[in-house]
């Protein structure tokens, strides 16, 4: 084997670490780590500076960096939340969102600016829901109506998002629903069977090693959780999907199985993957996605500075218009902030552009672009929301909660 060089990876940590520092003494400055990671590698590779390149050892963390980002996301879904009302809003909001992002993007493939109209509908109907939740935490509105059903519809679309993708967009040749269907259906049913049998089986010796050992050297909790994301990629890459459904759904998986409020008596597991992920690998991904960004295809002509506006305005109508089914649920200024909300989208736009690139459905002039929107989605829309929320609201019309609609424990489902 020959020697892995680690000049690249230790340039990478020395930036994953100063810019956590640099927001922390400015902490009025609005802006995502991510955000300034992609950045940063963007100055520091062959773009710009050319001082660090991705190698081997920035590969390979960069790609598990993919896998505990989607693992995360899945973590953050509150399925107190995915029922009644609130669930229905999600998938409604979610259909239309990639009706709407068909029908507008459709006129791009007749002028030959993009190659598949679909793809771009897909990428544009997720919502990052790790940057939602903070923004209402902030607002004063979390646990709120509002916040669940903007909660609801952000969890329906990251999932369906990433499902959507992963159908239509994995591995080679044309799509083959019935077969994808099946081989979806056998990815379900083998989570399925793993979360019934982790919480209907009789394991009292098992749980006794467990809390035995949580604490101890051995982390065993983290090493199983590790075992079942490793489990269901490798599962996920068997049956011709992208890796990153299985990250998410073991993530999913975690989340259904995992009892927030006993966080402490699970030896803290959350925490100690956030740390993993957020710690390491994470942070790696963003910063190889600035190494490897096309600033020169961004650049190149005219017509790509204007991709970027128009995505970014492609983005707001495709999340942003089905708020208006909120209209009964919310005044309209909350209406519009849950709008800017839904459509605050920059993970998955990342993941999902790189995967169209790969598969040859999309060009690196629009992946790029895709991604420079994403950036300013995150910059701008969840500080607009942020205002629109705090602002004095007039009087508000009050609205019955219904016990089966929304559920009995509606305040509190989605604090962590």
């Amino acid at each position: 084997m020959g020697e892995v060089s680690f000049d690249g990876l230790l340039a990478v940590a020395i930036v994953a670490a100063a810019i956590p520092i640099i927001l922390g003494l400015f902490p009025k400055v609005p802006i995502p780590d991510s955000v300034l990671e992609i950045v940063a590698g963007i100055i520091l590779g062959p773009a710009v500076l050319g001082w660090v390149h991705i190698d081997e050892a920035i590969s390979v963390l960069a790609k598990l960096g993919v896998a505990f980002l989607l693992f995360l996301a899945g973590l953050e879904i509150d399925f107190h939340v995915l029922r009644g009302k609130p669930l229905r809003y999600g998938i409604v909001s979610f259909v239309a969102s990639l009706a709407i992002g068909v029908l507008i993007a459709f006129p791009l493939f007749g002028l030959d600016v993009i190659i598949d109209p679909l793809l771009i509908a897909i990428i544009l109907s997720a919502t990052s829901l790790g940057i939602v939740v903070p923004v209402l935490k902030d607002a004063g509105k979390l646990g709120t109506r509002l916040s669940t059903f903007v909660v609801a519809a952000s969890s329906v679309a990251e999932f369906g998002s990433i499902v959507a993708l992963s159908m239509f967009f994995s591995g080679s040749g044309s799509p083959k629903p019935i077969e994808t269907a099946g081989k979806l259906f056998v990815l379900f049913l083998a989570v399925a069977v793993v979360a019934i049998v982790t919480a209907r089986g009789r394991w009292d010796r098992l749980n006794d090693v467990l809390f035995r050992m949580q604490e101890t050297s051995s982390q065993l909790r983290v090493r199983l959780t590790v075992v079942l994301l490793l489990a269901l990629l490798v599962l996920s890459r068997s049956l011709k999907f992208d890796a990153i459904l299985g990250a998410f759904m073991a993530g999913a998986l975690i989340a259904a199985l995992m009892d927030s409020d006993r966080d402490a008596d699970l030896g803290h597991l959350r925490h100690k993957l956030d740390g993993i992920g957020f710690g390491l690998f994470v942070p790696v991904f963003f910063v190889a996605t600035g190494l490897s960004f096309p600033v020169n295809q961004l650049f190149s002509d005219s017509s790509a500075l204007l991709r970027v506006p128009l995505f970014l305005v492609m983005l707001l109508a495709v999340r942003g218009l089905p708020a208006l089914l909120l209209r009964s649920e919310a005044t309209p200024r909350e209406g519009l902030a849950a709008g800017l909300l839904q459509a605050t989208s920059l993970s998955f736009i990342v993941v999902a552009a790189q995967i169209g690139v790969t598969v040859g459905e999309l060009r690196p002039i629009n992946a790029a672009s895709l991604v420079a929107a994403g950036m300013l989605s995150v910059l701008i829309f969840p500080a607009g929301a942020l205002v629109l929320l705090k602002r004095p609201a007039g009087p508000v019309v009050a609205h019955e909660a219904d016990a089966d609609e929304a559920g009995a424990d509606e305040a509190g489902a989605v604090e962590r």
